[in-house]
């Protein structure tokens, strides 16, 4: 064979191996359906963000259920099953005691403020550190925010704390640790499985998410009573979870590239919510027989009390929880200088 020859082989091989990489595939499993906007709708935007923008990885997006089931998603990426997942921290409840600090804090920080901790502060460091000192082999970014949920949807209106003792009822995360306390049973469903468990009585209530969203899954067919404001999830994020593994494969310019891709989704995923759930409360009123109902002062403040005792004894039995909530809290200390006095008083 001739140098030329050689030459042009080697060249060939190098082309090949570069095509190889830029045709790397991530399976990526949802938390959320891609029927659903808002939730949904923000896996598939980060697909082809990233997508869109990278020679080095491309995403393949899979529904719930089509390559693990939602609950099962941390585990799947952690030991390589998956390559990488999109969901929330808070559905890792009952693996780690601090998972939702990182998701949706009763009571806690808007959006805004949130990012804040986790992008310039110490909460993004704390996040990864939760993982890595529980055996997960994962990397995490926040990929992902929303503005408040709604506070619930009842079959009946609530008017008091007596109107709660016995109920069974969806919900997420630190929230419902709260209800627990307040005489209400929880578990947290799916998305697909709410709207059954709600027709055949199994759940006499749930929270979901914003109105839009609640909206396509007909909670307001069965519950029409729908409580604002949202006050066990001011802000909540999502998360990319990807294998360490093969995180660590891939090259600095993929890794940015999706570090670039999640926070051009925490804008746009958070603008949509802002944009469109203020219609569909109208449509709800209007056209869907919804009554809207806001918590009197009491209510709030039985629900604060309540979570500040949780919150305590949280933190009184797990070392990791105390220290991510003493962190959070001293941020917002120091943030509530700026907030309450930069900020127009809402009306």
């Amino acid at each position: 064979m001739t140098s030329k020859t050689l030459t042009l082989a080697a060249t060939a091989a190098l082309a090949t191996a570069s095509f190889a990489q830029a045709e790397e595939t991530l399976e990526m499993t949802s938390a959320f359906g891609q029927n659903l906007p808002i939730l949904g709708t923000a896996a598939v935007d980060f697909v082809e963000k990233i997508n869109g923008i990278s020679s080095d990885v491309q995403f393949e997006h899979f529904d719930p259920g089509k390559l693990v089931p939602t609950l099962e998603a941390l585990d799947a990426v952690s030991n390589g099953s998956v390559d990488a997942a999109f969901a929330t921290s808070g559905y890792w409840q009952g693996k780690m005691s601090a998972a939702s600090l990182f998701a949706a804090v009763p009571f806690g920080p808007e959006a805004g403020e949130f990012l804040g901790w986790i992008l310039y502060d110490d909460g993004g460091d704390l996040w990864q550190q939760m993982y890595d000192d529980n055996g997960y082999d994962v990397k995490t970014l926040p990929c992902g925010i929303i503005a408040p949920e709604t506070s619930g949807w009842f079959k009946k209106e609530i008017t008091s704390a007596e109107d709660l003792q016995g109920l069974n009822m969806r919900f997420f995360g630190l929230g419902a640790q709260v209800m627990q306390r307040l005489g209400v049973s929880t578990s947290l469903l799916g998305a697909s499985d709410i709207f059954p468990a709600l027709e055949r009585g199994a759940i006499d209530a749930t929270e979901f998410s914003m109105p839009r969203i609640d909206a396509r899954l007909g909670f307001h067919k069965i519950a029409p009573f729908n409580y604002f404001p949202g006050w066990h999830q001011p802000a909540t994020i999502f998360e990319l979870l990807i294998n360490a593994e093969v995180y660590e494969d891939l090259s600095d310019t993929a890794k940015n590239q999706i570090e670039v891709a999640c926070l051009a989704n925490l804008t746009t995923n958070f603008a949509e919510g802002e944009a469109s759930n203020y219609a569909a409360m109208v449509d709800n009123v209007e056209n869907n027989g919804v009554e809207l109902r806001q918590w009197d002062p009491e209510m709030l403040d039985l629900f604060r009390s309540t979570w500040a005792e949780v919150a305590t004894e949280m933190a009184s039995e797990d070392e990791f929880f105390a220290t991510v909530w003493a962190d959070l809290q001293e941020y917002r200390e120091g943030y509530r200088l700026w907030s309450t006095n930069i900020y127009l008083p809402r009306q």
